[in-house]
Formats: C-alpha cells, structure tokens, sequence
C-alpha cells in the first residue's frame, strides 16, 4: 500500500513515471489525500500520463465521478502544469461529460471542476467559447426543468454551480456571453428558462466595462491574458457581481491562491450532496408544528409560541455557502 512506502521514494518513482497510473488507480479506489499531494507535485513532461490517465477515468462511468473529483483536488492546487489542460484531451472530456451526462452528482462535480478551471486556461476561450456557453444552457435548463426528476438538495446544488458558471463567464466573455444570451434565449422554448433561471442572475451584476469599450474579438485573444495571473480574473469576475455571497466566495478563492498555507493539509471530503445534509427540525407549539429546513449538520431545539405552520424553503444561497466551504477546503 501506498503507507508503507517513503514519499520522497514515491516522489521518485513517479518521476520516472513508474507508478503513475497505479496511483491514480488507488485514488479512483481509495480518495487518498496522499495520492492528491504526490499527484500535484510531478512535473513536466511527467503530466502527460497524468492527463491521459484523468482522461481515462472520465471515460469510463464506474470512474467518473471519481476522476472529476480528483481532478478538483489537483487543480485547486495550481501544478505548474495546469495551462496544458486547455489543449489537452481532458478538457474536451470534461465538457462533453457537462453535455451530455444525466447523474446529476457527476454534473454538480464537473461544473465546480470547470468553474475554478476557467480563470487558469482563459486562453482556451479561443477554441471552446462556445462549449462553455452550451454547457451553461444545458445546464441552466436542466435546473430548472429537472428531467432527471432529482431530489431537491441535488437541485438545488446544480443550480448554485450553474450561477457561479454564470457570473465565471460574464467576467470573463462579457460581450460574447450576452451575445449568446440574447441568441439562446430568443428561442421560444427557452423563454421560460430564462425568465426563471437566467434573468435573475442578470439582475445581480453590474453593467460589465467591456461591453462599453470591448469587443467579442478581443475578448478571445490570447494575447489579453498575458499580464493576468489567475487570481486578477478570479476578482475581475467578483468585481461585476452585486451578489455580497458570491463575491465573497470569489474574495476567498483569491485569497487562497494569493497566500496558500505554509504546509499541505489533507484533501477534503467530497462535497456532501447526500439528502442528510439537510436537517429537519420539528418544533411543537401550542399543539401546532412548523418545520425548518436548514443545511447544517447540527440540529438546536427552540421553544416557540407561534401558533402557525410555515415551511423555509431552500435558497440556493444555502447551496453556495456548501459549495464555498467546499471550494475553500480544496484551496486550502
């Protein structure tokens, strides 16, 4: 097992690209933390087998949940070889898994994946502009048509990923994302979607300064990202929003990769999409009962004298705290 062997032995050894594929094995088996630290310490041209192998692992069902977490882990620790992901096989995966897959676990994962990959391969937006876009609509329609008929906490977690994807491609593509907006959502079948998804999240961001002085040419130019780290986009992308919430996730994920901690901490839980996330509380009063649902994992009891019955109901805010826990933890 991988416990009783030296890291700096391992490290060598992967290297050498020896034991590669058995670890990225182990991981699909096992979610080591341990296989994260060491995957995310190769370097170049040992990530090529990496790549290919992650490619694989999204190919195959059984694994794909599992490799698109792994690969979560991975980039969220910025390797140096993150960038040859935009040319790579495994970005083309990626997007066609968010196109065309119906496990709605898989789809919450791959579009956390996407998410926090944008700002790291920005250049990719010259090639797969319009992927990121059908990726967004599908999944826009998706939460709220719910053809899968999911549970709500699943739901509502899509929907949470799809208004981070949505504020993502708004900072970064402003002129082509509206253009795509007023294209995609001038279809008649699309109008309910946008009136109940789309036009919301438009309401929560400021007018964007590139739609005023850019153009959808310049927007795709390699060239404009040359003097961009990934942290100046990831706050590009809070400056335009009017949501305090979702600026606040984009504050943190800069912040993490402005001043990673000092030492690896171990690799997070996957995010919990399980409906036991999601505690009832039951409260009597005065012979009447009213329920609050909430997404801690902690359950207080309260005394009340309210004579009447109401019901929260879930916010995707709730769903964004989680997803910004998550985020920060993989970060961390």
């Amino acid at each position: 097992t991988l416990g009783g062997l030296g890291l700096g032995i391992v490290q060598k050894m992967i290297d050498t690209g020896a034991v590669l594929s058995s670890l990225v094995e182990y991981y699909l088996d096992s979610s080591s933390s341990q296989v994260v630290l060491l995957l995310s310490s190769i370097r170049e041209p040992h990530h090529k087998p990496l790549l290919e192998k992650l490619n694989e692992s999204l190919n195959r069902p059984g694994s794909r949940l599992a490799g698109l977490t792994l690969l979560g882990d991975l980039i969220r620790k910025q390797p140096p070889w993150v960038h040859h992901i935009s040319r790579s096989a495994l970005l083309l995966s990626l997007l066609r898994c968010l196109k065309t897959e119906t496990d709605v676990v898989v789809l919450i994962t791959g579009v956390l994946v996407l998410i926090t990959l944008l700002p790291m391969i920005p250049q990719a937006g010259k090639q797969h502009i319009y992927d990121f876009f059908d990726v967004f609509g599908r999944l826009a329609s998706w939460s709220y048509k719910n053809p899968g008929h999911v549970p709500v906490v699943h739901l509502v977690h899509l929907h949470a990923g799809v208004y981070s994807l949505f504020h993502r491609l708004y900072g970064m593509f402003p002129c082509n994302f509206i253009s795509y907006l007023r294209l995609h959502y001038s279809m008649k079948e699309n109008l309910d979607t946008f009136q109940e998804v789309v036009k919301p999240m438009l309401e929560h961001v400021r007018v964007h300064p590139e739609l005023v002085t850019g153009t959808q040419d310049y927007e795709l130019d390699p060239s404009r990202w040359r003097c961009y780290e990934v942290h100046d986009i990831v706050i590009e992308c809070s400056r335009v929003s009017l949501d305090p919430l979702e600026s606040s996730c984009e504050e943190d994920i800069y912040s993490s990769l402005r001043d990673p901690p000092p030492s690896p901490s171990p690799s997070p839980s996957p995010l919990n999409l399980t409906s036991s996330t999601y505690n009832t509380e039951t409260v009597s009063s005065s012979g009447n009962t009213h329920t609050h649902t909430h997404t801690h994992t902690h359950t207080h009891t309260h005394t009340h004298t309210h004579t009447h019955t109401h019901t929260h109901t879930l916010h995707p805010h709730d769903a964004l705290i989680n997803l910004k826990v998550y985020i920060n933890g993989c970060a961390n």
